[in-house]
């Protein structure tokens, strides 16, 4: 049994693979399950949604991103931005803190300290325009 950050991770793997390739988010899930590998369902809920909201959820970053557009941003990063604005938007399971926390330790894991921060940013400033009353 895995648990909500490995298939966290998981799912920002995937994703991280379809930025990179160029394929869509629902292509690289099914060439993962067709190759043999598990996928947990809340793996799979989180790369369909993020690839069903994608054009929402990048307009989002974009617009709390001053100073940088989504395609400039290094593709881990806005990978996990991608993910945890999904969380955000349109989870509605887990808490604001935990979505943002869970963020920045994988910026901080996959990427460099710096990330960390970057995304912890961008996603203060999500998490404050869709929930002003919890922050």
């Amino acid at each position: 049994m895995s648990s909500r950050r490995q298939e966290r991770r998981l799912a920002i793997e995937i994703l991280f693979q379809a930025d990179v390739t160029g394929t869509d988010g629902h292509a690289a899930l099914e060439g993962w399950i067709a190759s043999g590998r598990e996928v947990p369902a809340f793996t799979r809920e989180l790369v369909e949604g993020v690839t069903g909201h994608i054009d929402e959820i990048d307009r989002t970053v974009a617009a709390h991103s001053e100073g940088w557009t989504v395609d400039r941003m290094a593709s881990v990063d806005r990978t996990v931005l991608r993910v945890a604005t999904y969380e955000l938007a349109f989870g509605g399971q887990v808490p604001v803190g935990a979505a943002i926390d869970e963020a920045v330790r994988a910026a901080k894991d996959l990427s460099t300290e710096d990330s960390g921060r970057f995304v912890n940013g961008i996603l203060g400033k999500i998490a404050r325009e869709l929930n002003p009353n919890q922050t």
